[in-house]
């Protein structure tokens, strides 16, 4: 059982600090099912690799008193295919790592690095290659797989249920350690180790960044603990709850801050306004609204009959209520309500559905990722989603100054990661079209003030003809 990670990042054996092992020596540990190693295939300061090898004694299982790990049979796949096993190892000996701990470089545990991590064998019975990559895409993850036959020598017996799993991302190293332990059982389908309610515990704390947005949130959280309904039924309620009460605080910090603060510049009825022209020039007929909260541009949008089809898409459940609400969906005549369709997703994940649109529209949503998120961010929508037009607003930094009631230093709305300055948003706009094949233009939103420059502002991206 063989699992390995590799970066490119300079100096690259600063993984070593990451995952507390040292590259320049071979590290064994026993464990209850036998024996983990960790070794460094390749070691520079341009790439470094490092590797988890499980040896399993299959025997020593099979006599094992304890009949909750007692395998079937001597022979099986379990010292070769990524289980349980594999999550219990990566637990044991990347614990600090993936607990987020370095001591010696701290600010590295939160920096997103370049990482590719193998899997040998995972096992993918039910669903094959279409289940690995939607456990793993929406994730943010380019997914590489290589199948295995059942054997060489007899072709005509067709492909085995076993894959060599290759993993990209520019991400932290400990979302990826967290992930693989989550995920690695549940391709598995089953665990050596009796389930109970402390490992609804253990997928709450490990899932409670990325889980309850997962568009397999629930296959995997029933993958996870074993099939038994009584704890699948208390995750998901609770993965529910705590989503609610994080939409509550949002909405409400939005309404107290955001919307004081922007009132007396009329801000928020000019950006949605001045989105709309920009969809109209496109000519765009097929239209995304991401992050689309309580539906005020959708419902401007759906007045509009230029836009045949407008989505919405929230990973907030009660802001896509309020949407349903504010549209008044369940009155709308048979051919309007044909015309808009609200889901519930992340932008952070892949969504298929998400596909075939002439354009999106992200109004003051990407100040709310996280700085590490925003890599996945542009991969879902300019890479997967890929639409003609995108049109993103968000916050100018600098116009700060002039809103008395804001604080120095502080950010216009408590749930924002980030709020950029013209420089800072015309760099990141201008990095990601050179890399997706866009070009990119610049407009101000709300009065400009000579030296600070406008309260919001708007890249609009439109897809170079080459590549279209």
């Amino acid at each position: 059982m063989l699992l390995t990670i590799t970066t490119t990042y300079q100096p690259a054996t600063d993984l070593g600090y990451l995952l507390h092992k040292n590259p320049w020596r071979l590290q064994s540990f026993a464990l209850a099912f036998g024996q983990a190693h960790i070794f460094y295939p390749e070691a520079t300061t341009e790439r470094c690799t490092a590797a988890l090898m499980l040896d399993i004694d299959a025997v020593r299982l099979v006599r094992n008193r304890d009949r909750s790990q007692a395998l079937e049979q001597y022979v099986n796949d379990r010292p070769y295919v990524a289980s349980s096993f594999l999550s219990v190892a990566i637990a044991d000996v990347f614990g600090s790592a993936l607990n987020g701990h370095c001591v010696k470089y701290p600010d590295l545990v939160t920096t997103p690095i370049p990482l590719q991590v193998q899997l040998a064998i995972v096992p993918s019975r039910n669903g094959g290659a279409v289940w690995l990559k939607r456990l793993f895409e929406p994730l943010g993850y380019t997914v590489t797989l290589t199948p295995h036959m059942l054997d060489e020598t007899y072709p005509a017996w067709g492909d085995s249920p076993y894959f060599t799993v290759t993993l990209d991302a520019t991400c932290c190293l400990k979302d990826v350690l967290t992930h693989l332990y989550v995920l690695i059982p549940v391709l598995d389908n089953d665990k050596h180790y009796w389930i109970g309610d402390d490992e609804v515990e253990k997928l709450l704390r490990r899932g409670k960044d990325w889980l309850q947005t997962h568009p397999e949130r629930e296959q995997i959280t029933y993958r996870y603990l074993k099939h038994r309904r009584d704890l699948v039924r208390t995750a998901i309620e609770r993965l529910t709850a705590e989503e609610e009460r994080e939409q509550d605080v949002a909405a409400s910090a939005t309404n107290v801050e955001e919307a004081v603060l922007e009132q007396s510049v009329s801000l928020h009825e000019q950006r949605l306004h001045a989105v709309i022209e920009v969809l109209q020039e496109s000519g765009a007929k097929r239209v995304l609204d991401l992050g689309c909260g309580e539906g005020k541009l959708l419902k401007l949008l759906l007045h509009n009959a230029s836009f045949a089809h407008i989505l919405g898409l929230d990973v907030s459940y009660r802001a896509l209520e309020m949407a349903r609400s504010r549209l008044h969906l369940d009155r709308l005549p048979e051919r309007q309500k044909e015309r808009i369709k609200l889901l519930h997703g992340s932008l952070t994940y892949r969504d298929k559905r998400l596909q075939g649109y002439d354009a999106a529209a992200v109004v003051e949503v990407i100040e709310h990722l996280d700085p590490a998120r925003l890599a996945a961010f542009e991969r879902v929508l300019f890479e997967f989603a890929h639409p003609t037009t995108i049109v993103i607003t968000t916050p100018n930094a600098e116009y700060n100054v002039k809103f008395a009631l804001l604080p120095a230093g502080r950010f216009r709305h408590k749930d924002h990661r980030f709020e950029w300055t013209r420089q800072q948003f015309q760099d990141w706009a201008q990095a990601v079209a050179a890399q997706s094949g866009y070009n990119v233009r610049f407009l101000p939103i709300g009065v400009e003030d000579e030296v600070v420059g406008a309260p919001s502002q708007m890249a609009v991206f439109s897809i170079l003809i080459a590549n279209s």
